[in-house]
């Protein structure tokens, strides 16, 4: 969590003016916004002008119809005031709301684009942070910051217009606290700036915990961790507690302050005047309205610390979102990327080298694939076999351009993939990984993804195909039946027939099966190879498997053993050849075949 650690300046000029942008579109409404701001600072800051002039001209000279006139403008002007602040309020609450959607929506599509590499290396609660919490605190600078600032500055300088006016020597006195103010002020931004620090570090750990461990409360429940799981939350949560104690703390000391400081300010007013008012140098109207004055101008100075707050805030999370939004590790298409309207389905790996992490000064990287070099006529069915962490799933990552290579060449129908749009060399590819997610929504919507281009009826074949219309129309709501988060409510096996028809819906040339059948019972698993025998001919698949009892009808076998392809063939010939595929199977079979053997069978087959 280091980047969580540091907040950067207070303020930043080339990160608020990235920040202004987003308020382009709006710029009139900006400028409409600021000249209601002033507007009402000028009425708010000449309320004890009217004072005044009630006490020294109306009441003083018993003037009744002049006063009423006074009574009667100055409510006027009140209410006046009152609705250009509703109109003032709305109108930067809409500018703030519509520019931090434009925000969270430029966010997450670059979360999109952005390769399967960053994902890697951030965890999502992180990333979660950055697209709730973060875009929350500058909505609070757009709706109540940027524009509010102005109507605290002018209602400042208006009361300080007409604190000058009204006496220059009384303004002065009232004045020289503000050395004690900036002094205070100085200490508690200090303080407040690091107790900030602390709460937004386990805000962001409270959202990693939090999302780590409710996906896996099934280990958590399995294994009794409840207990090290709460006190693991509650010792994080205790530190946030903590953290925002210590913030409240230096804003109870800071208000008050400011309250006291404006206290001293009313008694000097008081004194000074008193003494002046015994040689008839002032009024009684004028001090009453210092006195409001003096009142007036401290808000302003409270509310102005708080929008420096918010500006701090909104600083640090402007650098992340910025920083995120800088972030590159994506794979562009290139300037010159053809487009793919068909697809044979020839596919050839030529002396592929690959790693997952960049080569370092003076080290070679650690290498997922060595040299690996084969070719997949249109139409065949490829299995790809090996132990664990020998590369099989890096050569479909690799194919459908989740990760670049870094040597060699990846061709589709004779064509470099580095040449073709992305977004073409995928729409011909589907791919049914062991691990499945489905989205909240419906049945038809899981299978389809949302996709206008595949009708219901093509939905429904290929639920029908792969057997999954068996249990999708014994649900309430059969295709429309509701799919809670990750499928909670279906079985593996359902949600593993579910990804199947998935693929299967987008009639794809290419076809790749990560573990697809793992999951799923026996008699499943034999629905699925029964499509699969009636629905890929014609079309390229590749099928990666551990169960060697899956793919021994496969046109080819790649072995693949610590990232190099060591042996290729059919079943039969990699048995022949005695290498790692007939390890693999003896591993798998040896022991079942010895079993089976030493079974006596009777005449009655028992």
């Amino acid at each position: 969590m280091h980047e969580e650690e540091s907040l950067g300046k207070a303020y930043d000029g080339a990160l608020m003016r990235r920040l202004l942008r987003y308020l382009r579109p709006y710029t009139w409404y900006v400028v409409a916004g600021i000249v209601l701001s002033i507007v009402a600072s000028g009425m708010e800051a000449i309320r004890p002008y009217f004072v005044k002039i009630a006490v020294d001209e109306n009441i003083a000279q018993k003037d009744p119809h002049g006063l009423l006139h006074t009574t009667l403008l100055f409510f006027a002007v009140m209410l006046l005031r009152g609705a250009i602040q509703y109109v003032n309020s709305y109108l930067t609450q809409w500018i703030g709301q519509r520019t931090i959607f434009d925000l969270r929506m430029e966010l997450f599509e670059h979360l999109q684009r952005l390769g399967l590499r960053f994902f890697d290396r951030n965890p999502i609660g992180r990333l979660i942070t950055r697209v709730t919490n973060d875009i929350e605190v500058l909505n609070e600078m757009f709706s109540s910051g940027i524009v509010m600032v102005f109507s605290d500055v002018f209602t400042i300088i208006g009361i300080l217009y007409f604190m000058f006016t009204m006496s220059w020597q009384l303004s002065l006195v009232s004045l020289s606290v503000l050395p004690l103010l900036f002094y205070g002020t100085f200490l508690f931004r200090r303080k407040a700036r690091e107790a900030y620090r602390e709460v937004r570090i386990y805000i962001a750990r409270i959202n990693a915990f939090m999302q780590e461990h409710i996906t896996g409360m099934m280990v958590d429940q399995v294994f009794n961790r409840e207990p090290k799981a709460f006190a693991q939350f509650s010792q994080i949560n205790a530190g946030h507690r903590d953290a925002n104690i210590k913030s409240i703390f230096y804003y109870a000391l800071f208000y008050p302050g400011v309250d006291l400081i404006g206290a001293i300010a009313v008694g000097l007013i008081i004194w000074y005047a008193g003494v002046d008012s015994l040689n008839g140098a002032i009024t009684v109207g004028t001090v009453m309205a210092f006195l409001q004055f003096n009142e007036m101008f401290w808000r302003p100075i409270r509310d102005l610390s708080e929008k420096y707050n918010i500006m701090q805030t909104a600083m640090a999370s402007s650098e992340r979102v910025f920083r995120l939004l800088d972030d590159q590790t994506m794979i562009p298409d290139g300037a010159d990327a053809v487009a793919l309207p068909a697809v044979r389905g020839d596919i050839a790996f030529k002396n592929v080298w690959f790693s997952y992490t960049p080569a370092q000064e003076g080290k070679e990287p650690d290498w997922v694939l060595r040299d690996v070099s084969f070719s997949i006529k249109a139409g065949e069915k490829v299995a790809i076999v090996g132990h664990t962490g020998a590369g099989k799933t890096s050569i479909i990552s690799l194919l459908a351009r989740f990760y670049d290579i870094q040597r060699g060449e990846i061709l589709v129908d004779g064509m470099d993939i580095r040449a073709l749009k992305q977004a073409d060399l995928r729409r011909h590819m589907a791919v049914v990984l062991q691990d499945v997610f489905l989205f909240s929504g419906d049945i038809a919507t899981n299978i389809g993804l949302g996709n206008t281009a595949i009708p219901d009826d093509r939905i429904r074949a290929a639920a029908r195909v792969v057997g999954a219309h068996r249990f999708i129309e014994q649900l309430p709501g059969m295709y429309q039946g509701e799919v809670k988060e990750r499928g909670a409510t279906l079985s593996v096996g359902q949600k593993q027939l579910i990804s199947f028809a998935r693929a299967l819906a987008v009639h794809p040339r290419i076809l790749i099966l990560d573990e697809a059948t793992s999951s799923v019972d026996t008699e499943t698993e034999i629905l699925i190879q029964h499509a699969i025998q009636k629905l890929l001919q014609g079309r390229t698949s590749i099928v990666i498997a551990h169960r060697l009892s899956t793919i021994q009808s496969a046109d080819k076998i790649l072995v693949m053993h610590k990232g190099e392809l060591r042996e290729v063939g059919t079943h039969q010939e990699l048995l022949a050849l005695g290498g790692l595929y007939y390890r693999l199977y003896q591993l798998q079979y040896k022991e079942q075949e010895v079993m089976r053997r030493s079974l006596p069978i009777t005449e009655s087959g028992h």
